[in-house]
């Protein structure tokens, strides 16, 4: 059985840091492609970072190059999103997932979310 279990969410205030962590099991990890989305109030799901399989190569949604970093630990079946210079837009629901979802959410396994809360 797939199972992807986010953590590392809270309360910060704008300006703090989060780092979000998906611990992952139930299918190979190190070949899949891993997405963070996040579901804001307002503006839908949007994917935030991906990460291919190797970890060598990363995306990030404009809104937050420079401020946050994807990473993986193929060996620990972890997927991780650490957030700097949190902004109260960042505030949402954030999911972990399988696959590249850069172009569609209608596909890849889902976490059930850790909720990220920026206050002013």
């Amino acid at each position: 059985e797939v199972r992807l279990v986010e953590s590392g969410g809270g309360l910060v205030q704008s300006g703090g840091s989060l780092t979000l962590l998906c611990a992952a099991s139930g299918f190979e990890f190190a070949n899949y492609d891993m997405t963070w989305v996040r579901q804001v109030p307002g503006r839908g799901l949007e994917w935030v970072s991906v990460i291919k399989t190797g970890g060598g190569t990363t995306y990030y949604t404009d809104s937050v190059k420079g401020r946050f970093t994807i990473s993986r630990d193929n060996a620990k079946n972890t997927l991780y999103l650490q957030m700097n210079s949190l902004k109260t837009e960042d505030t949402g629901v954030y999911f972990c997932t399988t696959e590249d979802l850069r172009w569609t959410f209608d596909r890849g396994y889902w976490g059930p979310g850790t909720q990220v809360t920026v206050s002013s």
